[in-house]
């Protein structure tokens, strides 16, 4: 299988996807036309929501969510360190601080234990905590029954991270993320679920927030009649807060469309390669596979295998890399966010902050998967780890 490169994920792109962008750089609308209008509201109508913008990528899904909440310096968001960059700068764009609660040992999701006590923490100095990013991770819902009791309690703007987890179920329901949380943030990246190249998009229920966010989607820019300070004719707009261009064009809105039509079915092959993967590895001393709640359905954007160093003698760059010398290209997923100069420098985190979080970052290796893996695949990168990692 040397003839062939395996990624931990690649998009899936079939003719039809290829005709939908076709079709429209044959139309009159490049960017600003239709296409992303029915985008928004086939994702409407998929995960139960009353609004939807989409966005240039889920970075700015988040930024756009800080902006229209009104983040600022005297603000501080909480999020979890096993995750990308965006789910705490989105906080930084904004003014905000940055705090961090380490992960649930089962899910690798927001401890909700640990959050409460940090939460009764930051109350007893008066220091109110404005939001909370949760990231369902890997595909994993977070415990969003115990959250959304926490937001109640200490009213903090509850936002749901949800882009690795397209396509998953909570308490049996896929469109349980705009139950819990005042905007849900989604990612078309190549390697998520579905892809539009770059892409993203913002679901709330909260219709303020929504016009708010519509808005500095466009550079702040407002034409509504009944708004505007004057108007001198049909070509008249106005700025009262300057935005962002963080608009996604007809042409991507097409491949969404296309693809999103065939999540359920990507989501179904992930879970079968998932099931794959926990049949090679999970009898296995040296591994530990992922772990599912019952109340849960997982997505499986990523497959996090883990590897009990304790057990295996050989270290995780020299598997990493002989990984490579075999086509297989894994990746780490996350470096602890506290471990970043930025935030270690900034607010003072130090190694041994979050033990759980650091532990799971030694361990874990994200292993290929992806919808197009055939049987063979799976084989062949199930041995090459089993013959690395002796």
């Amino acid at each position: 299988m040397l003839n062939k490169i395996y990624s931990y994920g690649r998009q899936t792109i079939e003719e039809d996807d290829i005709k939908a962008v076709i079709d429209v750089l044959r139309s009159d609308w490049l960017t600003q036309g239709p296409k992303v209008e029915e985008f928004e509201e086939l994702l409407n109508r998929t995960f139960g929501s009353d609004n939807c913008i989409a966005v240039s990528n889920g970075t700015a899904g988040l930024h756009l969510i800080g902006m229209a909440l009104g983040w600022g310096k005297d603000d501080l968001v909480i999020t979890t360190p096993i995750t990308f960059l965006a789910s705490a700068n989105c906080a930084i764009y904004c003014g905000a601080s940055v705090d961090f609660v380490d992960i649930d040992q089962t899910s690798n999701t927001i401890d909700v234990n640990k959050l409460e006590d940090k939460l009764k923490y930051y109350r007893e100095l008066n220091i109110k905590v404005a939001a909370v990013v949760a990231v369902d991770y890997a595909g994993h819902p977070c415990n969003w029954e115990k959250l959304k009791e926490l937001s109640n309690e200490f009213g903090f703007q509850l936002i749901n991270d949800f882009c690795h987890a397209l396509g998953a179920e909570y308490n049996e329901d896929l469109k349980y993320g705009i139950k819990y949380a005042d905007a849900v943030n989604l990612s078309f990246h190549p390697v998520k679920h579905i892809t539009t190249g770059e892409g993203g998009a913002v679901l709330t229920n909260d219709n303020e927030l929504a016009s708010k966010i519509r808005t500095f989607r466009t550079h702040g820019i407002i034409k509504d009649e009944k708004i505007l300070e004057k108007n001198d004719g049909p070509w008249y707009y106005e700025m009262p807060l300057p935005g962002f261009n963080y608009r996604l064009t007809d042409m991507q809105s097409a491949l969404g469309i296309s693809q999103l039509r065939k999540l359920n079915r990507f989501i179904e092959r992930r879970r079968e390669v998932a099931e794959y993967y926990d049949k090679v590895f999970g009898t296995d001393e040296r591994f530990i596979i992922p772990k599912v709640a019952e109340n849960v359905k997982h997505a499986y954007h990523l497959y996090p295998l883990r590897i009990d160093f304790e057990v295996v003698k050989k270290g995780k760059e020299q598997i990493f890399l002989e990984l490579r010398e075999k086509n297989i290209y894994c990746q780490v997923h996350y470096i602890p966010l506290h471990f970043q100069p930025y935030f270690r420098d900034r607010f003072g985190f130090i190694e041994g902050d979050f033990p759980i979080a650091e532990k799971f970052y030694k361990e874990e290796m994200s292993i290929p998967i992806y919808p197009s893996l055939d049987e063979n695949d799976l084989k062949y990168v199930s041995e090459q780890i089993l013959v690395i990692i002796k």
